[in-house]
Formats: C-alpha cells, sequence, structure tokens
C-alpha cells in the first residue's frame, strides 16, 4: 500500500484543507462513474479514498506520522522493530492505567472519528457533495457486507419475445462491465430486478447493489393488452368474402387460423395460450385482428361489379 501522502500527492506539512482539496480532486477524476472505460479507474479511485482515511482524520494522520498505523490504517508493532536498539518494545500500545504487574496496555483505536469509530470520517460529507445527496454524510449506511454504496440503477430494454421465454440477458452497466441477468419466468414492463453485490464499487471494497428496471421493446407485430398479445392479420377481399385459412406469427411459432366467410374489418379471432405468461403459470391470449385489404395498383373486375352493383 502507497504512502497516503504520495496517493494524495501532497506533501507531509501540508494542511487540512489542502488535504481536502486534493481529495476532491482526485476523488472526483478517479471516479468509476467517469471512467467507464477505464478497468483501472476503481482501483486508483480505492486509493485515493484509502488515502483520505488516513490524512483527513487529525487523530488518525498524527498515529500514520508517528508510525503507530501503517498506510491501511492497521496498528503497527513498531516497539517490537527497534527492541534491540532500546526502544520501547510496546510502541505501538497505550499505556491506560495500572495493573498486577505494572502498566496494562491497550490498542490504540484506528477508527476515524475517535476510538471505536468506523466509516469515512469526513469523506461521506465530501462524496456527497461530488456525487449528490445518496452518498450520505457522516457515518455511511451499514448492511450486511459493511458500508453500502447508493444503488446502481440500470435498464435494460426485452422484447416481448424474450419476456415470454424467461432467458438470461446481458446489460451493459455505465461502468462499462457487462452483466448477465436472468429474467423470470414472469415479467412486466417497468418490472425491476435486484442484483446484489453488481452494484457500484464501494469506497472500502466490494460493490454495493444494482437495480435494474425492465423496458418492454416496442414490438412490430405485436401490441401488449395487459399480458394478452394483439394482432393484426392482413386478408383478402376475396378471402373475406368466401373464408380461409390464414398462417398466423405466434410466440410458439407460426400457426393457421380460419377466416369465417364474411369477416368484416376489425373481426377478432382468439388463439389459447399464446400471449405472455401469467403469475398462475398459465399463458394469456393472442387477439388476431382481420384487416381486410384492396388489392394494390386495383382490379379492373372488381371495379367494374362495384360499378354494376351501384347501377
Amino acid at each position: 500500500m502507497r504512502n497516503p501522502y504520495d496517493v494524495l500527492g501532497v506533501a507531509k506539512t501540508a494542511s487540512p484543507k489542502e488535504i481536502k482539496a486534493a481529495f476532491r480532486k482526485l476523488a472526483k477524476q478517479h471516479h468509476p462513474d467517469q471512467n467507464p472505460d477505464d478497468p483501472k479507474a476503481k482501483d486508483r479511485f480505492a486509493a485515493v479514498n484509502q488515502a483520505y482515511e488516513i490524512l483527513g482524520d487529525e487523530k488518525r494522520r498524527g498515529e500514520f506520522d508517528r508510525g503507530e498505523i501503517d498506510a491501511e490504517g492497521k496498528p503497527r508493532f513498531a516497539g517490537f522493530e527497534n527492541a534491540g536498539a532500546g526502544g520501547d518494545p510496546f510502541g505501538g500500545f497505550r499505556r491506560s492505567g495500572q495493573g498486577p504487574g505494572g502498566a496494562r496496555f491497550e490498542f490504540r483505536s484506528t477508527g476515524p472519528g475517535g476510538p471505536g469509530a468506523g466509516g469515512f470520517g469526513g469523506a461521506g460529507d465530501i462524496f456527497s457533495e461530488l456525487f449528490g445527496s445518496a452518498f450520505g454524510r457522516g457515518e455511511p449506511e451499514m448492511g450486511a457486507r459493511g458500508p453500502q454504496a447508493p444503488e446502481m440503477k440500470v435498464n435494460l430494454d426485452v422484447s416481448i419475445e424474450e419476456a415470454a421465454t424467461g432467458v438470461r440477458k446481458t446489460a451493459l452497466f455505465p461502468d462499462g462491465r457487462k452483466v448477465g441477468v436472468q429474467l423470470p419466468a414472469y415479467l412486466e414492463d417497468g418490472q425491476e430486478i435486484r442484483l446484489q453485490g453488481e452494484g457500484a464499487l464501494l469506497p472500502t471494497g466490494g460493490r454495493g447493489d444494482a437495480v435494474v428496471r425492465i423496458r418492454f421493446r416496442k414490438h412490430p407485430r405485436y401490441t401488449l393488452d395487459g399480458r394478452d398479445l394483439r394482432v393484426d392479420l392482413p386478408v383478402s377481399l376475396r378471402d373475406a368474402v368466401l373464408g380461409a385459412k390464414a398462417p398466423v406469427e405466434t410466440l410458439g411459432g407460426r400457426v393457421a387460423v380460419t377466416v369465417p366467410p364474411w369477416s368484416s374489418s376489425d373481426r377478432v379471432l382468439r388463439i389459447r395460450g399464446r400471449g405472455l405468461p401469467t403469475k398462475t403459470g398459465e399463458k394469456a391470449d393472442l387477439y388476431v385482428h382481420v384487416r381486410v385489404m384492396l388489392p394494390e395498383g386495383g382490379d379492373a373486375e372488381l371495379e367494374a361489379l362495384m360499378r354494376k352493383r351501384g347501377a
């Protein structure tokens, strides 16, 4: 782990204001959301935050300068290293009173903000200023995996066919990662899927959660009606008058439907079980709307017949 002064690019004599300014600049520069195409940005960002966790806290900075903690904020047993030279073998400890056999010793606190404190010290305020209030102020929110980052929101466009079959899709995240998302058997437009540990990089390591919001793409053929689907079926005037068998593309493949004689436009034919899955595990229906189509370019015989009938 590099010396925190080197990471922030400041001298050991730097003032708290100078340290804070250096941190603000580097945190914004190296934040993963600002560098979606740079896979190493998250490591630089973590290093900057780690350095500020020490130098941004007056007590911890003093402990580091005295050699009592290392660049990761862990206690050092420096006294043992100097014992042979007459140094204090308990330099990494703090005397806190008398006990049997002499003084007793306790570890010095390594948490920012005082003994036993955890979190980021003043970094929470700065993150809030740089990246929005979702970072919170003061100590970060704690969860099962420690400090929590704000949820990463991701949109995922899904076709009607994909929504009906529950396939695995790849979502492109803001930081450039491609993450596989397993679509559930029942899926709705606007539904949110939580992915634990796939979100934004936590300043202390690991990742928060991501929330993937499903968006149904507009389909060139089908129209959604709840869980049912609707589709148009072009039919010639002859087939509309005399009746016919016509092919219809469904989510489960092509099927033939019977167009009854004398079918007007917008007559609706129902095909059961060819819609989207329902919550009960069944499938909704597909409704076929007959659309009577006149021949392109005209039809002399049909035109003559219409003139004769209108005479």
